[in-house]
C-alpha cells in the first residue's frame, strides 16, 4: 500500500462539489445524549474550512454507533450536525437519506461555499457491505471524493472505499497527518523508543507488538494485559479470568529476545469491579486470589515514567488502569502526565480511551500527534492495508 496519496492539497476544488467522508462517531454522555468529547470534528475542520475556501459546496457524510443497517432514532446524527455547524461557523443543511432522492436534491441545490451533512450512512444496510449501488449512489452526489476519516479507515465499506471507484479521491489533512506520522513510526523513529500498551486484552495488541518488535526498544504493560503477563511469568492474576490464549501470546513476548517487556511491580487491587470498590496497593507477584487487579500502582507509575523520559519516540495506545474511575485512573494520568514531560520526544497517543484521559487532563497539545483511529491505527501499525487509504489516488 502506497503512503503518497493525493491530498485536498493536490486539487482544485473550486466549483465543485465535493464528498467528504469525516469520522464523527463521537462520544455521547448515556444520561444526556450530550457530545462529551467533539475533539474528532474539530480535528476535520481544516479539511472542511480549506474546501469552503477554495470555493467548494460539501457534502459530509459520516457514521455513528452500530445502528446495523437500520434507522435508529437515538443514533440520528443531528446533535452532530448541529455542533459541527457551530464549530464551522457556518450553517450545515440537513442532506437527509444518506441515500434516495432527498440527498440528490440538496446536493444539487448547493452552491459555492455552502454545506450539508447526510443521516447516518450506517442506516443504509448496504454501507457495511460496501454495496457498489450505495457507492454510485453517494458518487453521483459529487464531482471529488474526499477521506479524511483515518478512524473508519480500515473499513472496507461503500462510503470509504466503495466510492472511490467511481469519483477522483484523495485523502483530507486530517487523513493526511495521520499516515504521515503513523508512517514515520514505522519508517525512520528516533530510538529508543518506547511503547506503552494498554487495554482489555492481550491478543487485540499481540499483531501490533510482533510487527513493531523490530522497531521498539520498550514495551510497558498495562490494563487488563497486566494479568496475562502475571500470569505467563508464573504467578496469579487474582481474581481476573486470563484466557490460555492470552497467557501464550504473553508469554512468546517475554521470551523474545527483544523489545524488552517492562510489566508492573505492584498494582491496585479491588475486591470487585466498581468505582468505589475498596481498593490496596499489593505487589504484583502477590495479588490475593479474590482481587482484580484495576490499575498499575505507584512504584510501577515511576518506573515507567523513567522509562518514559528516557525515550525519544513514545507510542501510547490503551488505558493502563481503569480510568474510567477517578480512584483506578492514577496510573493512566500518570503515564499522560509523563509522555507530556518530555517535550523532546515524538508522542504518537492513539485508542479511544486513551486519548478521552489526555484530553481530560488537557495534555492534547503537548502530544506530537494524538490519533483518531482507534482500530485503524492498529492495523496500521500491524502493518496492514487499510482499505479506506488503498482506495485513495496515488501521486
Amino acid at each position: 500500500m502506497s503512503l503518497s496519496k493525493r491530498t485536498v492539497e493536490d486539487v482544485d476544488a473550486a466549483g465543485k462539489r465535493v464528498l467528504v467522508r469525516v469520522d464523527f462517531n463521537v462520544p455521547v454522555s448515556d444520561e444526556t445524549g450530550e457530545i462529551t468529547d467533539d475533539s474528532r470534528i474539530r480535528a476535520a475542520l481544516p479539511t472542511i474550512q480549506r474546501l469552503l475556501g477554495q470555493g467548494a459546496a460539501v457534502i459530509v457524510c459520516a457514521h455513528f454507533g452500530r445502528p446495523n443497517g437500520e434507522v435508529v432514532e437515538s443514533l440520528r446524527l443531528r446533535p452532530v450536525r448541529e455542533r459541527f455547524g457551530e464549530l464551522l461557523g457556518v450553517p450545515v443543511a440537513d442532506g437527509g437519506g444518506p441515500t434516495g432522492e432527498q440527498p440528490a436534491k440538496v446536493a444539487a441545490s448547493l452552491r459555492e461555499g455552502q454545506v450539508a451533512m447526510l443521516e447516518n450512512v450506517r442506516f443504509d444496510p448496504r454501507e457495511e457491505a460496501n454495496d457498489p449501488g450505495m457507492a454510485r449512489e453517494l458518487a453521483s452526489l459529487a464531482d471529488l471524493y474526499v477521506n479524511d476519516a483515518f478512524g473508519a479507515a480500515h473499513r472496507a465499506h461503500a462510503s470509504t472505499a466503495g466510492v472511490a471507484t467511481y469519483l477522483p479521491a484523495v485523502a483530507g489533512l486530517l487523513m493526511a497527518r495521520e499516515l504521515d506520522m503513523l508512517g514515520m513510526i514505522l519508517a525512520s523513529p528516533r530510538h529508543p523508543v518506547v511503547a506503552v500498551i494498554g487495554g482489555a486484552k492481550v491478543t487485540d495488541k499481540i499483531a501490533v507488538l510482533t510487527h513493531l518488535a523490530e522497531i521498539v526498544d520498550v514495551i510497558l504493560v498495562g490494563g487488563g494485559m497486566t494479568g496475562a503477563f502475571l500470569r505467563a511469568g508464573g504467578f496469579s492474576s487474582g481474581a481476573g479470568e486470563v484466557a490460555e490464549s492470552e497467557i501464550e501470546a504473553a508469554r512468546q513476548l517475554l521470551d523474545s529476545p527483544r523489545p524488552l517487556v517492562m510489566t508492573a511491580v505492584d498494582v491496585i487491587a479491588a475486591d470487585r469491579f466498581c468505582a468505589d470498590a475498596p481498593a490496596e496497593t499489593v505487589p504484583a507477584r502477590s495479588v490475593p486470589d479474590g482481587k482484580l487487579i484495576l490499575d498499575i500502582g505507584p512504584d510501577t507509575r515511576k518506573l515507567y515514567a523513567r522509562e518514559i523520559a528516557r525515550a525519544c519516540t513514545i507510542i501510547w495506545n490503551g488505558p493502563v488502569g481503569v480510568q474510567e474511575w477517578e480512584r483506578f485512573a492514577g496510573g493512566t494520568h500518570a503515564v499522560a502526565r509523563a509522555i507530556a514531560a518530555n517535550s523532546e520526544a515524538v508522542s504518537i497517543v492513539g485508542g479511544g480511551s486513551t486519548v478521552e484521559a489526555v484530553g481530560a487532563l488537557g495534555l492534547r497539545d503537548r502530544m506530537t500527534h494524538v490519533s483518531t483511529g482507534g482500530g485503524a491505527s492498529l492495523e496500521f501499525l500491524e502493518g496492514r492495508t487499510l482499505p479506506g487509504v488503498a482506495v485513495l489516488d496515488d501521486r
